[in-house]
């Protein structure tokens, strides 16, 4: 059977061992070369091909539910899913998803982005199956990065609690996050991998006592099965009982790369009554030599040579992206201030904190994928009169948003939050862009927020955030390249707090762009100058506070106001400026233009732009639609 025919994962089901290992290595083919070309996740998908097949084997899928935490690790899930002709759109617009969707295919059971959640989701199925009287399986499949996040802890502490509620819970070590596990729990399933297998100790007890003349049948007598599971303590390390005296029934380590021993765990894991843990052993990038090498950089790659590993570099130099410009800025900061800390939640290279930790490891943390902590700790720390940075993606950062709220701004802690990959990301979809940071935190007391037009204004308001001490700070940031603006290496200067600044004057309309969308703006503005209109732009520079001082005199006397943000419009940026201006009785016309009330899918930044009307000559001919009818509208 090739993979093509592959419609449906119970068509799997009686295929034999070597049918399902040539599955394996067509599964390996498309996915590399898919990734190859468009681009994406790598490395965690190659790990879990035969762990998919293995489980899948096991599964009715008609009937049983299967949640991948993340979602990356799934491309096998959605090669053997009815999407194998359509895999070579992955990532791109209206082509497959980069994660898991329940709209997109009927086997996405629950749809991911973020880590952790696997279980949680399962064990609510789990329960609404029982209470409703329907038999299924229900399977979580969670890597042990996912496992460092506490809503994976909390789930699996609800979960031992339930005996009566079949789940299994798919535990895929690979030992890796993006970057290296840190922290005890890695340390301690490390210890589980190089462990006795305690299944195989058990099960050989079990048979040696019923050989015993006085134990009649198949059943052990109680005394003998205290004897047993003290036995199965010993197997393993000093922790090793813990997913057991967490109510699990543990089983594994066992080779996530040996079909034969995946089937025969997963069929015994179906029969055992109540909460099931099956330990799996993986290799990241499993199957591609260069992937198993260099874990962290083929997590993900852009289009790259499948021959060489290679990335296929652009046809002509790009500027620095915004995230090492960030990272360069704080490290030589962080080399005069030993009170800087930076903190990333499993992170490192995504957010260039991996240059810090090189440089100054005793100036870095991370913490694991387990942002409400990373928040937490930054509070901890400014309280001892340290300077923690804690560098989050902004879609990542909505998991800590009770922390922000709770630890930092109500006792007005001077943490320095810096939201990477803010604004439109592109490819990865709704769960990955950084949409709502802007309207999530501008309401909360205390917090100053800011964010740069270019990557020179990024390393001033680095400067500005590491000095600002009088409460937290927020500087957001996009994903992606700069301008090529010259760069300086030392000597910046902090931004006064709360002042923009004007970047071109026009009496026709006041533009006020804020943070990535400052360039469209002048370029929008420069297209109404060649329809007879002139613009001020300013630079708000600051979301929270604004600059009154500047903008209301400018409003009053222009009579048009327009704002425009990379982010959503209700409760954002431009709703910002229009309660200031009502509150202030100025009531002037004001167009808002952001991220409408959409979730933006998954595509390149330009085509998502394109799509939501944010180019410069859409930006410019909706200004002339709004506010001068009477102009020609069409911009070319």
């Amino acid at each position: 059977m090739h993979l093509s025919e592959i419609t449906h994962p119970n068509q799997l089901h009686g295929l034999s061992i070597r049918q399902l290992e040539q599955i394996a290595r067509q599964i390996r083919d498309k996915h590399l070369q898919t990734v190859a070309a468009t681009g994406g996740h790598l490395g965690p998908g190659l790990g879990v091909v035969e762990l998919t097949l293995g489980l899948y084997q096991t599964l009715d899928l008609d009937r049983d539910k299967v949640i991948w935490d993340v979602g990356h690790q799934a491309y096998p899930h959605k090669l053997i899913t009815g999407r194998y002709n359509h895999f070579h759109t992955l990532r791109q617009k209206d082509g497959v998803a980069g994660y898991l969707k329940r709209c997109e295919n009927k086997f996405d059971h629950f749809g991911a982005g973020h880590a952790s959640t696997s279980i949680s989701a399962g064990l609510g199925m789990a329960i609404a199956r029982d209470r409703k009287g329907e038999n299924f399986k229900v399977a979580a499949i969670i890597g042990d990065g996912a496992l460092t996040g506490g809503m994976a802890l909390e789930a699996i502490n609800h979960a031992g609690h339930l005996p009566n509620t079949n789940l299994l819970v798919v535990l895929n070590d690979n030992e890796m996050s993006i970057s290296p596990n840190v922290g005890a729990i890695p340390r301690y399933l490390n210890k589980m991998r190089l462990s006795p297998p305690m299944q195989f100790i058990k099960d050989n007890f079990e048979e040696q006592v019923k050989q015993l003349p006085f134990v009649g049948g198949d059943s052990i007598p109680p005394e003998l099965e205290r004897i047993k599971e003290g036995m199965k303590r010993l197997a393993v390390p000093k922790v090793g009982a813990v997913f057991e005296e967490l109510g699990f029934t543990y089983m594994g380590p066992v080779d996530g790369h040996n079909l034969e021993d995946l089937i025969a765990t997963f069929k015994q894991a179906h029969q055992i009554p109540g909460p099931v843990l099956v330990h799996v052993a993986t290799t990241k990038g499993k199957g591609y030599d260069i992937a198993e090498k260099d874990k962290v950089g083929y997590h993900a790659q852009s289009p790259f040579n499948l021959k060489t590993g290679k990335a296929i570099p652009s046809s002509k130099p790009k500027p620095p992206k915004y995230s090492k410009v960030f990272a360069h800025t704080l490290v030589k900061l962080a080399e005069q201030d030993p009170k800087i800390i930076g903190i990333t939640a499993a992170m490192a290279t995504g957010t260039c904190l991996d240059k810090l930790q090189a440089k100054l490891p005793d100036q870095y943390v991370d913490v694991g994928i387990a942002e409400q902590h990373a928040v937490t700790l930054a509070a901890g720390l400014a309280t001892q009169g340290m300077r923690p940075v804690a560098d989050i993606y902004s879609t990542f950062l909505q998991r800590g948003y009770d922390q922000i709220v709770h630890d930092v701004c109500i006792q007005n802690l001077p943490v320095f939050f810096c939201l990477d990959r803010a604004g439109i990301v592109g490819n990865d979809g709704p769960t990955h862009q950084g949409m709502y940071d802007i309207a999530y935190m501008r309401c909360i007391p205390n917090i100053v927020m800011m964010a740069p037009k270019d990557e020179a204004e990024l390393q001033r308001m680095t400067v500005t955030g590491v000095n600002y001490t009088k409460g937290p700070i927020a500087m957001r940031f996009p994903r992606g390249n700069g301008y090529g603006v010259p760069l300086m290496e030392e000597g910046w200067e902090p931004l006064e707090i709360g002042k923009g600044e004007i970047l071109r004057n026009g009496d026709d309309i006041l533009m006020i762009g804020y943070g990535a969308m400052v360039n469209s703006t002048l370029q929008a503005a420069e297209i109404l100058s060649e329809h007879g209109i002139e613009a001020t732009v300013i630079n708000a520079r600051f979301c929270k506070p604004l600059d009154t001082e500047l903008m209301f005199p400018l409003a009053k006397q222009i009579g048009k106001v327009v704002t425009l943000e990379e982010g959503c419009v209700m409760g954002g940026f431009g709703s910002a400026v229009a309660e200031a201006l009502l509150d202030a009785d100025i009531l002037v016309p004001i167009k808002r233009l952001g991220v409408p009330d959409i979730l933006v899918d998954h595509a390149t930044p330009d085509e998502s732009k394109a799509e939501l009307g944010l180019t410069s000559p859409q930006i410019a001919q909706t200004i002339l639609k709004s506010f001068f009818s009477n102009q020609p509208s069409a911009v070319v």
